[in-house]
């Protein structure tokens, strides 16, 4: 199996090394093209009136692209895999991450992770997102990724993926215990200071997102010139609501969440009656 790997939060985050190096071995072929700087919460934005500059990464497998997300996957797919593995040539495989931080909820509709995975599933690639729930303490990248490793495997081993498939995985958080963090910031939301062992094997739970909103914090402050600006300071993961068995719920629980994603926002039990009701203005 031929696999592209990607990320948001830039080809230099931790996250898609120690994940890089917890797949390497795994596959055919690893190949990285990821956005050259932090490209969080830019969702599926693309670039459209700039040119997509390609650079080397450290890594001699991939490429950098000063670009977002979903520009990446739509760059490797049509051009960088093909000069790189041949023409007509394209991966089995995509998959986004290691983020740092969870895209769990309705934050999946914001997330570059998550966005660069449907950019795939869109054009025909099974794609696989993979996100880490983010603590107090200093985050243990390689443990999570090891975690991250096993459910894609699980998930792979379960059954083939379809050409439009698209799977969403959130990992507990995983710190070493009595550190400082090095995150700007944990996420809040249900959180727990229950000690755990970061290491231990996580149940692979099957979910839906949370659908609730988020609670959005603005400060207020004011320039030099007396002009307002606002600075968001809400909790990542502080929802209105938690629903019991949803992604956000099982994560929260030390579980790794498997949520299948689709990228058709159609509300197709609506069709019918929709058509009926305006059928008089035809």
């Amino acid at each position: 199996m031929n696999v592209l790997l990607t990320n948001d939060d830039g080809i230099r985050a931790p996250g898609i090394n120690a994940l890089h190096a917890a797949l390497s071995g795994a596959f055919d072929e690893l190949y990285t093209v990821a956005p050259l700087t932090v490209q969080s919460a830019t969702s599926h934005g693309v670039t459209f009136n700039e040119p997509l500059m390609v650079r080397p990464s450290d890594d001699p497998l991939g490429k950098a692209v000063d670009g977002r997300p979903a520009d990446c996957v739509k760059l490797a797919l049509s051009e960088l895999w093909p000069e790189r593995f041949g023409e007509g040539s394209r991966p089995d495989l995509v998959i986004s991450g290691m983020n740092a931080g969870a895209n769990c909820g309705i934050n999946v509709i914001y997330s570059g992770t998550v966005a660069a995975a449907i950019a795939a599933a869109f054009l025909g690639i099974p794609s696989i997102a993979v996100s880490l729930h983010l603590g107090r303490g200093r985050t243990m990248y390689d443990v999570a990724a090891r975690h991250a490793r096993r459910a894609i495997d699980a998930v792979l081993a379960s059954g083939p993926l379809e050409p439009h498939s698209c799977i969403n995985i959130n990992i507990p958080r995983c710190e070493r215990p009595g550190t400082v963090g090095d995150a700007p910031g944990y996420e809040t939301g249900s959180y727990s200071d229950a000690p755990y062992d970061p290491e231990a094997e996580l149940p692979i739970e099957v979910c839906p997102m949370n659908v609730h909103g988020l609670i959005d914090k603005f400060e207020r402050r004011e320039s030099p010139i007396g002009q307002a600006y606002y600075w968001p300071a809400g909790g990542g993961l502080d929802f209105h609501a938690t629903d019991e068995g949803t992604d956000v719920d099982l994560m929260f629980k030390r579980c790794i969440a498997v949520t299948p994603l689709t990228f058709d926002l159609t509300k197709h039990p609506q069709l019918e009656t929709r058509r009926s009701r305006l059928a008089a203005f035809r």
